[in-house]
């Protein structure tokens, strides 16, 4: 191993990893899902901010999975690994376009909580890395909580 973060902490910060990986999964397909089905006035809004956030999220599943790989432990994948590992519950069908904003923002909100996990962890481990990675996490899902809730005001 490369790192200077000894394996007891690189267990225990790609576990951390492991369920902000599960959350962000979560939410990506959350986002995706509401992409794909929201209707009414807002439509063209909220089709194109979806879309947006997605897109941020599937490009962050890989950078976190990246970094548990770095760690030295296997990132976990598949539904059911997500299931257990996830904070943010599946989406739901048929949900009214701000009821899904509002979803999204409770989802973001969650994630950047584990995010903050992972930083508490890192930080304690001398983990920059993994510290930056989750500060970032943590910014992006602020940020796109208040903007969902600001949409939804």
């Amino acid at each position: 191993m490369t790192t200077a973060v000894d394996e007891e902490s690189r267990a225990e910060i790609a576990g951390a990893l492991s369920r902000l990986l599960a959350d962000t999964y979560t939410l990506y397909l959350k986002t995706q899902g509401d992409h794909w089905n929201v209707t009414g006035p807002m439509f063209p809004g909220l089709h194109a901010m979806f879309e947006t956030q997605y897109i941020e999220l599937r490009d962050a599943v890989d950078l976190i999975a990246e970094r548990i790989r770095a760690l030295g432990h296997p990132a976990p994948a598949g539904f059911t690994a997500y299931g257990k590992l996830s904070s943010i519950a599946e989406g739901e069908a048929g949900l009214e376009a701000l009821d899904m904003v509002r979803d999204l923002a409770a989802g973001h909100e969650t994630a950047a909580q584990t995010a903050r996990d992972v930083v508490a962890g890192a930080e304690k481990a001398d983990d920059i890395a993994t510290a930056d990675l989750a500060t970032t996490r943590v910014e992006v899902h602020e940020k796109t909580a208040w903007m969902l809730r600001a949409t939804a005001a």
